[in-house]
């Protein structure tokens, strides 16, 4: 089963969804042999740098509400990040540009530690309170997890590395109607849209399970001597 996820780092709701869906597998009653791939979207390319305006500041000018509303609407979101388990510090949050950090997700792909690199990056945003359009706090972060420094360097003073590799996954972003994340895709069949609830997720991969053996059964396939890693019969 291969599942495509489209987020992006300062996302609140792509924290929480990610988190459902890993819960809805892990809830799975059968052992699957799952695949994700994780897509770069930015939410607002044009963001600048972290300016010092804390969260709540951010959301209140961005849709022109009062700081005390956002500090509600905030709360409110934390508050469902508890429901699975995650931890939000929205008052020291600093939300700034994520372009470097898409490029460095990319990165991660190639050394097969994508899931660790977006799992870290997202708990230093929203728990950490870290500034993920410093590069020097990408690089502080990289460092911890054991990623290569001079590579991390060079991909940070380079901004062309792996810059058509995130708008690539915007342009397909685009081609699928996509216009907010998170944004789920299984088996490039059944898509869905925004942080559902666990059953949700749970019963998208039922039915693509379902779908699966089904399509074993079709092929007729018959029991002969076979090899398993463990012994021969």
């Amino acid at each position: 089963m291969q599942i495509e996820i489209w987020s992006d780092f300062v996302c609140p709701f792509c924290y929480i969804g990610k988190k459902r869906l890993e819960q809805a597998l892990e809830r799975f009653p059968e052992k699957l042999n799952v695949s994700i791939q994780y897509k770069s979207f930015e939410l607002d390319p044009n963001a600048p740098n972290y300016n010092g305006k804390n969260i709540h500041e951010a959301l209140a000018s961005k849709y022109n509400m009062t700081i005390e509303q956002a500090q509600k609407a905030n709360q409110q979101i934390a508050e469902q990040a508890k429901t699975v388990g995650l931890e939000f510090v929205f008052d020291t949050m600093k939300p700034g540009n994520t372009f470097h950090a898409h490029r460095l997700s990319k990165y991660a792909a190639t050394i097969n530690r994508e899931a660790e690199y977006v799992d870290t990056m997202l708990y230093h945003y929203f728990t950490l309170s870290k500034d993920l359009s410093d590069p020097n706090s990408l690089r502080t972060i990289t460092k911890d997890i054991g990623f290569d420094e001079n590579e991390v360097n060079n991909i940070l003073e380079n901004e062309s590395l792996y810059a058509d590799l995130v708008k690539n996954d915007q342009k397909e972003a685009n081609k699928l109607g996509i216009t907010g994340v998170p944004f789920f895709v299984i088996n490039k069949k059944y898509a869905i849209s925004g942080a559902q609830p666990i059953e949700t997720f749970m019963q998208a991969v039922e039915k693509v399970v379902e779908e699966e053996n089904q399509e074993l059964e079709s092929l007729n396939i018959k029991q002969g001597s076979f090899c398993d890693g463990e012994n021969c019969k």
